[in-house]
């Protein structure tokens, strides 16, 4: 079974789903990525793919090549990386990363705010993805 892990800085978000994927602390990732060479308060994390692709891999998971474009609901494959609050700002697209996962007890989304009184999410309509990215777990590393 995956468990939400909670997001500790501001601009944590990408590091914190990449932990939830994992199965890891949010602690680790953010160790991990300092010795990648990413940084924590980087804007890069929350308007570029790149980062959370490199720690993903750092793990054994590997993420779509491509962004797909949310249609719906019954449309997500197992695992993915929704990309919500989408917004731009000075010409940057900017959002907040979640995890989508379709688990034994139905599909739900891991959202890593703080502020949240639950973190895994089933009130979809009030969550609007932009766009995913498909999440691969070989089968050696599958968590629930």
């Amino acid at each position: 079974m995956m468990k939400p892990v909670i997001q500790e800085d501001s601009t944590g978000c990408g590091l914190v789903s990449v932990a939830t994927l994992a199965g890891v602390t949010y602690q680790h990732v953010k160790t991990v990525a300092g010795q990648l060479g990413i940084d924590v308060q980087d804007p890069q994390l929350w308007s570029d793919t790149t980062y959370v692709r490199k720690l993903l891999a750092h793990y054994g998971l590997s993420a779509s090549r491509k962004t797909t474009t949310f249609k719906s609901w019954g449309n997500l494959p197992p695992r993915a990386l929704l990309a919500i609050k989408w917004h731009k700002r000075n010409a940057c697209a900017f959002w907040h990363w979640v995890v989508f996962y379709r688990g034994p007890q139905g599909p739900v989304v891991m959202d890593p705010k703080r502020e949240l009184r639950t973190h895994c999410r089933t009130d979809f309509g009030r969550i609007n993805p932009k766009w995913f990215l498909t999440v691969t777990i070989p089968q050696s590393n599958m968590i629930g």
